[in-house]
């Protein structure tokens, strides 16, 4: 009994032995992994999604390096062949409804304790990869920003996106179009922002929804947690020359403009006459405009490739 109690314990000390061996490539490698973890958070994109169907027709026209480019846009062909009840009902095969599993419509309390709705979409009760908001213009809701079939589907595809890749994403109602409005957004971003801190997160302008955006950028808690704006058929705002992001050592936050050409609200030149100032004062800050050539005012939210937009966005931020 006596060797049998010695043997085990030998074999005890052997195990333990070849355990701490084992281990100690995992214990010398953990700074490492450590100092790894903002590397992989940088490395962060959007996977593919149906990318043939929602890819440019074609490029016109391209300057600036690639920063500014028309895109052949056709409404016979963009609407009316993509659509089955034209501007109403896109065709299945751009969309997949699976996503709105994880869809919802949640109660939230903004500016002085207003109570207001929202859809989630994603990761709503956990930590986000990233956070996507889409703003509504006038007539709007939070509906709009969650209809899969209007506007040829990119509304599901930006869900879809968003949610494979773990982040979560958002289309609020809110009270007005300017002070009251942003005091609502923000409290629903800084909810999200709380639940999942260091995670990218985007806004995105439909419209006039865009002047809500802008107040948004002017905030210094939004400006510092932003990763990227998108203005659809939107507006500019000349008070933005003063923001940090466009002083000298500010963080620039990238910025991408979508506008068609037979804009009826607001006028494309208007717009790119906006950007160019941006680059002019500026140099090298990230910043892109798409043309689309005959589009109206609606053609940006059903063209907008929100994968390159964002993908691009993630790689430049704060540079």
């Amino acid at each position: 009994m006596k060797a049998l109690k010695t043997a085990w314990r030998a074999a005890l000390i052997l195990s333990r032995a070849a355990l701490i061996l084992a281990l100690a490539p995992l214990v010398l490698a953990a700074p490492a992994l450590l100092r790894a973890a903002p590397a992989l958070a940088q490395s962060l994109q959007l996977g593919p999604y149906k990318d043939n169907l929602f890819k440019y027709p074609g490029i016109l026209e391209t300057r600036d390096d690639g920063d500014f480019i028309v895109v052949d846009y056709d409404k016979m062909r963009d609407i009316h062949q993509r659509d089955e009840v034209p501007e109403r009902k896109v065709k299945w095969n751009y969309v997949s409804t699976g996503v709105n599993w994880s869809q919802g419509h949640y109660d939230y309390t903004g500016g002085n304790g207003r109570k207001l709705r929202y859809v989630g979409v994603g990761a709503v009760n956990k930590r986000a990869s990233m956070i996507v908001v889409f703003l509504h213009g006038q007539n709007g809701t939070r509906f709009l920003g969650a209809d899969d079939w209007s506007f040829g589907g990119n509304f599901n595809r930006i869900k879809n996106l968003v949610v494979n890749a773990g982040g979560v994403y958002l289309s609020p109602d809110f009270t007005d179009f300017e002070d009251k409005g942003a005091a609502d957004v923000k409290a629903l971003m800084m909810s999200y922002a709380q639940k999942s801190p260091g995670a990218p997160v985007f806004l995105a302008c439909g419209s006039f929804g865009g002047n809500v955006c802008w107040k948004l950028m002017e905030d210094p808690q939004i400006n510092a947690m932003l990763s990227g704006m998108l203005l659809m058929g939107s507006l500019d705002d000349p008070a933005f020359f003063g923001n940090p992001a466009m002083k000298p050592g500010g963080r620039r936050i990238p910025l991408y403009f979508g506008h068609g050409s037979d804009d009826n609200v607001f006028d494309w030149k208007a717009q790119a006459s906006f950007y160019d100032t941006i680059r002019k004062q500026a140099p090298g800050y990230p910043t892109k405009f798409v043309l689309f050539n005959t589009g109206s005012h609606g053609t940006p939210i059903r063209m907008t490739d929100w994968r390159g937009v964002i993908n691009w966005m993630l790689r430049v931020d704060g540079r």
